[in-house]
């Protein structure tokens, strides 16, 4: 259950709704009263939760609502749904007091993009018509010499449907992306108003970027990195990238990737205590699937931060309401902690990584239908949900199980899980032990 809203009951009225409602298109939607969704969806909850804010949680919730509703159709990029999303956002910045980034003077870079019709031809030979997408861009000059890029994409998956990489098979409903990545937006806009007036961290400019393209190849980010007109690697202390923060967990573990590419990263990292109560699950690659590998190939110190994968991812059910809205603004709390701490510290050292993605580039040829938790970090394999109807299921694992062997194989990690999945064949009936609540089980599971 998310908790962190203002109970209407107590006597507290809901703000008004934001301005962007002023925007003509926005307005229409106002008035079609589809709003009345976000104000039933705010009334909705039980409370504040006293560690924040209560008007950062609000609009938090407000961002996320807004971002993920049905009315911008999933955000697919170059659809009319992104471009109502990059037009709230743009207020959004503006509203914050931050100055406009883009191209010619403005909020947007634009870029252009084709597609492979055939996701299959990986030559590329089949590519669709070129298409035009927009990042938006705000800055907060401090004069500095060096510049912090703090980014999130806003775009989605729109439909889904063959190709756009939903894991719904042959569900084109909404895929509205609350987690991926309207959580990572708000906490973009959460941290840019923070800064804003911020008095411990004036010795670096800040440009906050929302991305779009990302869903599709990491587009935004790349086509904006590799324009030397605009962009200036040079004058770039380091990027923060935020991508699906909203689901931090019980255990408020949360996944860091990218410590290795500056010497500066882990020692902040290492003291739990620094992690306001959190615990890390830190990676040390600059690579990884979003738009902080971009920042790296230029030889940036990144970091990626991210609450992990779960049963929704890429489906139409990541919905707002199961977003942890605190979780974001403790997110992104650390993360303003972080840049205060090296606020002093002049410009980063840059340090190159091992690239980790061949440890994931497995051949399988059977699944066992579970999503694993990506930031269990305390010996075996942990189930984070399981799918009907698929192998596991039919064996009887549960969410929860932590799967310590499969066959003779011992499963150490999610990569020692991976590469004992790659070992087996369609047909082969495998003894899986597993811990649950305890107690060890061995259960058998046929693939």
């Amino acid at each position: 259950m998310v908790t962190g809203l203002h109970d209407p009951d107590q006597g507290q009225a809901l703000p008004v709704l934001h301005p962007a409602c002023l925007h003509a298109e926005i307005r229409y939607f106002c008035a079609m009263k589809k709003i009345h969704f976000l104000v039933l969806f705010l009334m909705g909850t039980n409370g504040w939760m006293t560690a924040q804010n209560p008007q950062d949680l609000l609009q938090a919730k407000i961002d996320v609502v807004y971002l993920s509703s049905d009315y911008l159709a999933g955000r697919e990029t170059a659809t009319e749904g992104e471009k109502l999303a990059a037009e709230y956002i743009r207020h959004r910045f503006e509203s914050l007091g931050l100055k406009p980034a883009g191209l010619k003077g403005g909020w947007l870079y634009p870029f252009n993009f084709q597609e492979t019709l055939n996701p299959h031809d990986t030559a590329k030979r089949s590519l669709g018509p070129v298409k035009t997408g927009n990042n938006v861009l705000a800055l907060l000059d401090h004069g500095a010499p060096n510049t912090i890029v703090i980014g999130a994409h806003y775009d989605h998956l729109g439909f889904g449907g063959t190709g756009s990489g939903s894991l719904a098979a042959n569900d084109t409903s909404i895929h509205n992306g609350a987690d991926d990545n309207a959580s990572g937006v708000a906490g973009l806009l959460a941290i840019a108003a923070k800064l804003k007036n911020n008095l411990k961290a004036k010795n670096n400019n800040y440009l906050f970027i929302a991305f779009s393209g990302e869903e599709k190849g990491l587009f935004g980010s790349n086509a904006y990195t590799k324009d030397s007109t605009l962009f200036q690697a040079g004058k770039v202390n380091y990027m923060i990238n935020l991508d699906m923060i909203g689901r931090l967990n019980h255990e408020k573990i949360l996944a860091i990737n990218g410590v290795g590419t500056s010497p500066s990263w882990k020692p902040r990292f290492e003291n739990q205590a620094m992690a306001n109560g959190m615990k890390i699950s830190a990676t040390e690659s600059g690579q990884g699937p979003s738009d902080h590998t971009s920042f790296y190939l230029k030889d940036i110190p990144v970091l990626h931060f991210f609450t992990g994968q779960h049963q929704d991812y890429h489906k139409p059910s990541d919905d707002a309401h199961k977003v942890n809205y605190e979780g974001i603004l403790q997110i992104s709390d650390l993360i303003i902690g972080l840049i205060e701490d090296l606020d002093s510290k002049g410009k980063l050292a840059f340090t190159k990584t091992k690239d980790e993605s061949g440890k994931r580039a497995v051949a399988f040829k059977v699944s066992m239908g579970v999503m694993p938790d990506y930031l269990y970090q305390e010996g075996g394999m942990r189930v984070d949900g399981v799918t009907e109807g698929r192998p596991a299921a039919l064996a009887g694992l549960q969410k929860g199980d932590i799967i310590v062997k499969m066959g003779e194989k011992a499963i150490k990690d999610i990569y020692a899980y991976m590469e004992a999945l790659g070992s087996f064949q369609k047909g082969d009936r495998v003894h899986v032990e597993i811990k649950r609540n305890g107690e060890v089980k061995s259960l058998e599971v046929q693939f």
